[in-house]
């Protein structure tokens, strides 16, 4: 009786949980004033540049990035393209096509070899800028897509606007404290895992970081059937933690949305990418490598970084470093 008894109430309770209304989710305010357009990144102040660059101590950049190449793996599921490159001259081909009209000998003698790219903006090592997505047709700060987007791109927080970074970076290897190259299938990184890996690091977070995320999925970036199959993520939890609780300015992942899924809200199918985005003011930074780092126990370092300035984008590659410090 006292075994069903208890069941009774787990099952009540789950029920409960399951039917309570989820918390609103509202387009932030930015406390920077009603113009700005780059949310959480105006926490970087000239001050906060030199006192990072100032305990650089070491001259090994670690490379960030990840490399662009035809069958790289990329979010296609909603009909964007794949990364498509093409020769556009070749040192043979411009030998037989003369294109500019100087002859088989200058030709012959210069060999001439051009190329052009086609590719979605959310790809490779890239930010999302604070456009890409909002609630209810309104992005961060309150700017509307009726009022400020064109048939060119968006008039306000494109990613021409996102400066270049320079600030505190912080590995968190929660793949590494649990003890796993990568973390299973789907998993949901919590604030737990977080608070418990940067204590195995003896690692602390300050306001205005640059927080960045091992889940150990890079080691798969060769493979897009293995990096794209139910990776884990991000939960919801862990990014109010890292913003709400420690003032992150800025978050990276080594996988392709940063979030996991199925989505944790039935309201919402990206509700870390809404959070961070439209209520937050916090861009991110997807597809990174960070095996060096962890594997080198690289977890505080200058973060230096800068994104293409792709007009109205709603994403740009950008080409990461990190530069150990001194403690």
């Amino acid at each position: 009786m006292k075994h069903n008894a208890k069941r009774l109430i787990t099952v009540a309770l789950l029920l409960a949980l399951a039917t309570r209304p989820l918390p609103a989710e509202s387009v932030g305010k930015s406390p920077w004033g009603p113009q700005d357009e780059i949310g959480a990144l105006n926490l970087m102040t000239d001050a906060s540049r030199l006192k990072i660059l100032a305990r650089i101590g070491s001259g090994r950049p670690y490379d960030l990035s990840v490399e662009y190449f035809v069958g790289m793996p990329s979010f296609h599921h909603l009909g964007d393209p794949g990364y498509q490159y093409w020769l556009t001259h070749t040192p043979r081909g411009t030998l037989v096509d003369d294109p500019n009209r100087l002859g088989a000998g200058m030709n012959a003698k210069v060999s001439y070899t051009g190329d052009a790219i086609l590719m979605y903006t959310h790809m490779g090592t890239h930010i999302d800028a604070l456009n890409h997505f909002g609630l209810e047709g309104t992005i961060w700060n309150g700017f509307s897509a009726d009022q400020h987007l064109g048939d060119k791109g968006w008039r306000k927080t494109g990613a021409e606007t996102i400066p270049p970074i320079i600030a505190r970076g912080v590995l968190i290897d929660v793949a590494g404290y649990k003890g796993v190259d990568t973390l299973p299938q789907n998993y949901r990184v919590n604030s737990d895992d977080l608070k418990g890996a940067l204590h195995r690091q003896d690692t602390r977070l300050e306001r205005g970081d640059v927080v960045l995320i091992r889940t150990g999925q890079a080691r798969h970036y060769e493979d897009a059937t293995t990096y794209l199959h139910q990776y884990p993520g991000l939960s919801l939890e862990a990014a109010k933690w890292l913003v709400n609780t420690h003032g992150a300015m800025l978050l990276g992942a080594d996988n392709l949305s940063l979030e996991a899924f199925p989505s944790e809200r039935a309201d919402n199918w990206v509700p870390v990418h809404t959070f961070l985005l439209a209520e937050r003011g916090v861009m991110f930074m997807e597809q990174m490598q960070l095996e060096d780092l962890a594997r080198d126990g690289v977890y505080e370092f200058a973060f230096v970084a800068a994104s293409l300035k792709l007009r109205g984008a709603s994403g740009a590659p950008l080409r990461p470093i990190a530069i150990p410090v001194r403690k």
